[in-house]
C-alpha cells in the first residue's frame, strides 16, 4: 500500500520541526520586521565619517551587527517556513518581504566597507589592540585585506544594486530548465512516468537498460534542441565572472573565488593533478562496472545503475537516530548527547508532507537552534547516512555559534563539507564492522565508491571544465556552444577512460549543471571530502588528541582561514597528500567490492 502524504496541517507535532527558537510565530515575526526595516533607515540616516574616533566606529560596528544577526534570523524563519510547504503563499509572501528589505539594507549599509577601507593603519591597529574590539577583531582583519579590491563609496553602492540583476544568467537558467523544457514520458514495464530534471536520475537507476537509454536520449534531446540559449547563458554567466573580476582587481575569476578563503590556488591545482594521476583507479572502476553488468560496451546512462541490489532494511527514524548516534561515540559525551536531543527534540522535520521541499538540507543561525529539513523513508538506507550527514552541518554550527562572536561564528563552505562527509565517514564503519552478511557490505561498499567517485571524482572534473572556460573568456576567446561541448567532451573521455562509449549528445552535459553558475564552488566538495576522510580516520585510530583537535576544528566556527583550521585540525589541504589519500582509500574499495561480488 502506497505511503499517504500528509497535509503539512496534519504533520504530527513531533515530527516538525520547532522554530521557536527564532521566533515564536508568524506574528512576532512581522514585528521584528518592522524593527528591521527602521534599522535599514537609521543605517541611511547615520551614516558618518568614521574619522579616528574609535567610539563612534565601535558603535556602528554594533549596529551593523545588530542588523546582521536580525536579518539573518528573520532570513532564516521565513526560508524554513516555506521550505515547510513551497506551496504557502503566506510563508512565501514573507521571504519576499525579507529579500526586499535585505536588498534595501545591503544598500543602506554599502559605504561601511568602502569606508573602513580608506581608515588608517595606524587606527585600524589601535582597535585591534582596543579590548573593546575584541568581537571585531577577525572581522576587521578579514576585511583589511580586502582594501586592495574596494571600490569608492559610490562605485560600491552601484554594485550592490547590481546584485540582483546579475543573477540574471543564474534565474533564467533555472527557469528554463526547471519549467520550460519539456522532456515528455517515458514508458516503463509499470507504464508510462514523466520525465523531469528529478526523476532523470531515477531512470539512470533502472536495471531495464533500453529504459535507461530511452530516457537519457529523451532528455538531452531536450538540451541540444536549446544548446544555444544554454550556451549563452553560461557564457553570461563566466563573462559576469570577468568583469567582477577586473572591477575588483583580481588577476582572475579563480583567483577572486578563492580570495574570501584565502586559499591559495596551488590547492585547486593539487586538487585537480592528484586526481589526474589517479585517473588509472577509476578506470579500473569502470571496467569492473562494467564487467558486473555483462556489457560488451559501457555507455553514460549504465554509469549509475547500482552495482549491487539495494538492501531493504526497515528502520524507523528513531532507530536509525540510535546508530547514527552510536556511531558518532568517538566524539565524546557532549558531541552525541546533545546531536541525540537535537534530532529527537525539535531540530528536524522529519518525513515528507504535500508541497514540502525535497530532499535534505541544514541550516544554521547565532542565535536560534540548527534545523534540518528531511524526507525520511524507513526503507531507504541512504536516509540513515543523511541524518548523520546534515547531523554533521548542525553541530559545526551548534559549537561554532557557542565558541565565537557573531562577526566571527560564520564557517566556510570549504569547511563546511568536511563536518557533514567526517559523519559519514563515522557511520559506515560502524556498519560495516558490524555487519555479518557479506551483500550488505558489498552494497555499503558501492554506495562508498558511488560517493567518492561523485564527490572527488566528478566534481574535479567539473573544477577542470570551470577553470578551462573561464581561461578561453579570460584570453578574449568567444565562449560557444561548440567550444563549450568540444572542452566537455574531452574531460569525459579522459575521466571515463577506454571503457566508455559516448552518444553524440553526451558532452551536453556541461550545459545544464546549475553549480556553474556559482563558479569556483564544486571544488570545495572534493576538498572536503579529502580532509574528512583523513579526519575520521585520525579519530578512530587515535584517541582523546585527535577528538579534541577535530572538535577546535568544530568550534573555531569562521575565527581563522580554513586551510589553517583544518591544519589545526590535523590534515593540511594545502599538500596533495589528503587527496591521495581519498584516491588510495578509493583503489582499495574498489579492489575489496570486487573481491566480494567474485564470492558471490
Amino acid at each position: 500500500m502506497a505511503k499517504i502524504i500528509l497535509e503539512r496541517s496534519d504533520v504530527p507535532a513531533e515530527h516538525r520541526w520547532n522554530l521557536a527558537s527564532l521566533f515564536s510565530g508568524d506574528s512576532e515575526w512581522e514585528k521584528e520586521l518592522v524593527v528591521f526595516n527602521t534599522m535599514i533607515q537609521d543605517a541611511e540616516k547615520s551614516k558618518i565619517s568614521l574619522g579616528t574616533d574609535r567610539k563612534a566606529f565601535l558603535e556602528t560596528l554594533k549596529a551593523f551587527e545588530q542588523y546582521l544577526i536580525l536579518e539573518e534570523r528573520l532570513g532564516y524563519y521565513a526560508d524554513l517556513r516555506v521550505t515547510e510547504d513551497e506551496g504557502n503563499s503566506v510563508a512565501r509572501g514573507m521571504f519576499e518581504r525579507y529579500v526586499n528589505l535585505s536588498t534595501q539594507g545591503q544598500a543602506a549599509w554599502s559605504w561601511l566597507s568602502p569606508a573602513i577601507q580608506m581608515l588608517e593603519d595606524y587606527f585600524i591597529d589601535s582597535c585591534l589592540k582596543d579590548s573593546a574590539f575584541e568581537d571585531y577583531r577577525v572581522f576587521l582583519s578579514k576585511l583589511r585585506r580586502f582594501k586592495p579590491h574596494v571600490l569608492s563609496e559610490a562605485e560600491e553602492r552601484l554594485l550592490a544594486l547590481q546584485r540582483e540583476p546579475a543573477q540574471t544568467p543564474k534565474d533564467a537558467f533555472s527557469v528554463l530548465t526547471n519549467v520550460d523544457l519539456d522532456f515528455g514520458i517515458i514508458e516503463t514495464p509499470e507504464g508510462p512516468k514523466p520525465l523531469t530534471q528529478s526523476t532523470f536520475a531515477y531512470f539512470m537507476r533502472l536495471p531495464d537498460r533500453s529504459v535507461r537509454k530511452k530516457a537519457y536520449l529523451q532528455f538531452y534531446a531536450s538540451f541540444e534542441a536549446h544548446r544555444h540559449t544554454l550556451a549563452a547563458l553560461y557564457a553570461g554567466s563566466v563573462k559576469l565572472d570577468k568583469y567582477m573580476a577586473k572591477i575588483r582587481k583580481h588577476p582572475s575569476a579563480r583567483a577572486m573565488a578563492l580570495f574570501p578563503d584565502n586559499v591559495p590556488e596551488a590547492v585547486y591545482d593539487n586538487l585537480v593533478s592528484t586526481v589526474n594521476k589517479n585517473m588509472p583507479a577509476l578506470h579500473r572502476y569502470y571496467k569492473l562496472r562494467k564487467e558486473i553488468l555483462g556489457l560488451d560496451n559501457l555507455r553514460h546512462y549504465d554509469v549509475y545503475v547500482p552495482l549491487v541490489k539495494e538492501i531493504k532494511i526497515e528502520r524507523s527514524y528513531e532507530q536509525a537516530v540510535d546508530i547514527v548516534i552510536e556511531a558518532l561515540k568517538p566524539l565524546g559525551e557532549e558531541y552525541v548527547n546533545t546531536l541525540r536531543g537535537g534530532l529527537l527534540g525539535g531540530w528536524v522535520d522529519r518525513y515528507e508532507n504535500k508541497g514540502k521541499r525535497s530532499g535534505a538540507f541544514s541550516a544554521g543561525s547565532f542565535l536560534g537552534n540548527p534545523y534540518i529539513l528531511m524526507n525520511y523513508k524507513d526503507d531507504v538506507l541512504d536516509d540513515l547516512f543523511t541524518i548523520a550527514h546534515e547531523g554533521g552541518h548542525s553541530m559545526h554550527s551548534w559549537y561554532s555559534a557557542r565558541n565565537n562572536p557573531f562577526m566571527c561564528y560564520g564557517y566556510t563552505i570549504f569547511e563546511a563539507e568536511v563536518a557533514s562527509t567526517f559523519n559519514e565517514q563515522l557511520v559506515f564503519s560502524y556498519l560495516y564492522e558490524n555487519s555479518k552478511d557479506e551483500r550488505e557490505k558489498a552494497y555499503l561498499l558501492a554506495n562508498r565508491i558511488d560517493n567518492t567517485l561523485g564527490t572527488l571524482f566528478r566534481q574535479t572534473m567539473f573544477a577542470e571544465f570551470e577553470e578551462r572556460v573561464h581561461e578561453i573568456a579570460e584570453s578574449g576567446e568567444a565562449i560557444t556552444v561548440d567550444v563549450l561541448r568540444k572542452e566537455y567532451r574531452g574531460l569525459l573521455e579522459k575521466y571515463f577512460g577506454p571503457e566508455m562509449v559516448f552518444e553524440n549528445v553526451s558532452d551536453l552535459e556541461g550545459l545544464r549543471i546549475p553549480h556553474f553558475y556559482n563558479a569556483f564552488y564544486v571544488y570545495k566538495y572534493a576538498t572536503g571530502l579529502s580532509a574528512g576522510i583523513a579526519l575520521s580516520e585520525g579519530v578512530l585510530k587515535g584517541g582523546k588528541e585527535e577528538r579534541d583537535a577535530y572538535l577546535d576544528f568544530l568550534k573555531s566556527g569562521g575565527s581563522r582561514f580554513p586551510i589553517e583550521s583544518l591544519k589545526l585540525a590535523g590534515v593540511d589541504m594545502s599538500t596533495p597528500e589528503p587527496i591521495e589519500a581519498a584516491c588510495k582509500r578509493f583503489a582499495e574499495d574498489v579492489g575489496a567490492l570486487s573481491a566480494i561480488l567474485k564470492i558471490e
